[in-house]
């Protein structure tokens, strides 16, 4: 993290910064590589730093003892289906099946529960993004991009 927000931080100051006021290109990349770098700080200096004589080293296994394999699935196909469906049928279909599947990993959610949290997070995305941001992407269409 600390890398990558010095690479952001860098290239942001190569265009104009601006004010907070009145914002130019470089002010956005710039503010956020640094919060990065800081970020990257802060999860590094607990690890960094040393443990008391008689503290126990704890397990430093990544994954989990039991992974939830399923879950993991479930919430890595999400944005592969919000691509497909959004290309090819638009918004709708493509934040419905998004939410839909990834809502599928929790194993105490119902099918009801899912179909109604989907359908709550379609509506707020489809009046935020398509009425008031003004995103170009059309609601529903029955396009061709396979």
């Amino acid at each position: 993290m600390i890398l990558i927000g010095l690479g952001i931080a860098l290239k942001g100051t190569t265009y104009r910064l601006g004010t907070p006021m009145h914002m130019g290109p470089g002010f956005f990349p710039t503010g956020l590589g640094v919060l990065l770098v800081l970020i990257g700080i802060a999860i590094a200096a607990p690890a960094l730093a040393p443990t008391p004589e008689g503290e126990v080293q704890q397990d430093e296994s990544i994954l989990p003892e039991h992974p939830e394999w399923w879950a993991w699935f479930c919430i890595l196909m999400s944005p592969v289906l919000f691509i497909l469906f959004g290309r090819n049928f638009g918004m709708i279909p493509g934040t419905f099946a998004c939410v839909f599947i990834a809502s599928l990993g929790d194993r105490k959610r119902t099918w009801k529960s899912s179909i109604i949290l989907a359908t709550v997070v379609t509506i707020f995305g489809v009046v935020l993004f398509s009425y008031f941001l003004q995103v170009p992407m059309p609601i529903l269409t029955w396009g061709d991009g396979l």
